[in-house]
């Protein structure tokens, strides 16, 4: 990386207001793609998904995909979107080796969704970001850049492209400009992200797994003289592929080119690539000159018009907002603001909630996502949620504790071996025979033992020394392999040296 110049965060915010704007893209979980029938399985082998619909040979002839309408229009009831009563697709050319046809069937100026918004809340502020569209549109490609040691094609000896992509349903939505959100800009961009993640997998249409490409951001930001109305030039940060990385790459962008306006250079309108590595931007294509992508009506797909009726019946199927939800959640569980803070900054509420819905009590959910399965997913580098364990096993686990089966030193064991693959929670129990000693004799033989072993100890705590009780309880512990519950332990021994 060559030596960029930078300015210190809080001195560019003394300087320049930030205005950011963000392009998501959804892909959608339907069974097949947008304009053909072919399979959208992640990760299948390359080129097995494709037909000469999605790979643009002459004569075929594309049908528009009726659940991808159904999900566009439900994502768009979900961000307050105006919904189109007709709209159609447009082709977009431009070559990319990804792109089978030379263009991309997306929607120009009919988009399907329009004028929406959302509210975002960031350390305790409201900020509304104005969404300007919703549209439909095919994913394209993948390239696969081969040789070199950043996996892009500057290096590569050669690319493969893998068309198994092209022709997956895609939902991009698209901000208007966010103003006024002040140092606060980075922050506001990942929960607006949050909030667009949760509401998509609230609906059930996408997956939206970053490190899968199925959501992907554009952050744009631009600078502007303090006080100023006047918008500065943008970059366009392409395809940041974690909600930590949306954060970063902002805020490594704000002082860059503060730090630009400061030495009196300007601002190149150009998208830039973020380097996960270095925490750093660096050009990609320059963006001074108006693309003439040379948008016409797609003339072979009839214009969509979903109908007053149809709309009104999918909006009744919206759930509430993850604002909303969340504050109901708070309630029922009995959380403070922090608390409930704290589990929205570790990705856990909606693992707490499925806990929860398959038993759990909400404190004891609570403990294991925000304890021990969060220390587990640190160790591991992995998001909470792709840790190998689901949260009907937590409940099952929990179970076996509320049952008397297992400490909780015993149930961190038995987490630990299911998300290390070793089976179901009760098959880890007995393959390992880690449930507690339940045999009230064998309990009290083992009580004896140490009592007899110990007998100094044994008469402190006859005189009244109560304290010392805690050396005979580990004792009797070590005795049974951890398999005792410590609170019946001690009841046995009070009772026996009584």
């Amino acid at each position: 990386m060559n030596q960029i110049s930078l300015m210190d965060y809080d001195e560019a915010l003394e300087r320049f207001d930030p205005v950011i704007g963000l392009e998501v893209h959804v892909e959608l979980n339907t069974a097949s793609k947008m304009f053909c029938a072919c399979a959208t399985t992640f990760g299948a082998q390359a080129n097995t998904q494709t037909c000469p619909v999605c790979l643009g040979l002459p004569g075929s002839l594309p049908v528009v995909n009726g659940q991808a309408i159904e999900a566009a229009i439900r994502i768009g009831l979900s961000l307050n979107c105006q919904i189109a009563s007709r709209c159609c697709f447009a082709r977009k050319n431009y070559f990319y080796p990804d792109m089978t046809k030379n263009f991309q069937t997306s929607q120009h100026d009919q988009p399907i969704c329009f004028d929406g918004s959302v509210e975002v809340e960031v350390d305790g502020q409201v900020f509304t970001v104005p969404i300007e569209r919703a549209h439909m549109e095919e994913d394209a490609g993948k390239s696969l850049h081969i040789g070199g040691t950043t996996g892009r094609i500057q290096g590569a000896d050669y690319s493969l492209e893998d068309y198994n992509r092209a022709g997956v349903p895609l939902i991009e939505i698209v901000t208007r400009p966010v103003m006024g959100t002040g140092a606060a800009a980075p922050a506001v961009a990942r929960a607006y992200v949050t909030y667009i993640r949760d509401v998509v997998r609230a609906l059930g249409v996408s997956d939206v797994r970053m490190e899968q490409g199925s959501l992907r951001c554009d952050a744009n930001v631009s600078l502007s003289p303090k006080g100023s109305t006047v918008l500065g030039t943008r970059t366009e940060t392409k395809n940041v592929n974690s909600l930590r990385s949306i954060e970063r790459a902002l805020r490594f962008e704000i002082c860059r080119q503060a730090a630009i306006l400061d030495g009196g250079g300007r601002i190149k309108q150009e998208t830039r690539h973020w380097h996960e590595e270095g925490e750093y931007t660096s050009p990609g294509r320059s963006k001074e000159q108006a693309e003439d992508y040379r948008y016409f009506p797609e003339p072979d797909l009839v214009t969509v018009a979903p109908s007053p009726t149809w709309v009104e019946q999918l909006r009744v199927s919206v759930p509430p907002s993850p604002t909303a939800r969340r504050r109901t959640l708070r309630q029922a569980w009995g959380l403070s603001e922090a608390a409930m803070n704290d589990l929205i900054a570790l990705d856990a509420v909606e693992l707490v909630a499925a806990t929860v819905e398959a038993g759990a009590d909400p404190a004891a959910a609570r403990k294991w996502w925000t304890g021990e399965l969060a220390r587990l997913a640190n160790l591991a580098g992995l998001p909470l949620d792709h840790l190998a364990i689901t949260a009907d096993q937590v409940a099952q686990v929990q179970a076996l504790i509320d049952q008397g089966q297992l400490s909780d030193k015993l149930a961190r064991a038995v987490i630990g071996a299911v998300v290390a693959g070793e089976g179901e929670p009760e098959e880890v129990v007995a393959a390992h025979g880690w449930a507690l000693v339940s045999d009230q004799g064998a309990l009290q033989q083992a009580v004896d033992q140490v009592i007899a072993a110990d007998p100094d100890t044994a008469e402190a705590i006859r005189a009244g020394r109560t304290q010392a009780i805690g050396a005979l309880i580990g004792a009797v512990m070590r005795l049974t392999k951890g398999q005792a519950d410590a609170a019946t332990v001690r009841q046995l021994l009070i009772e026996r040296l009584a």
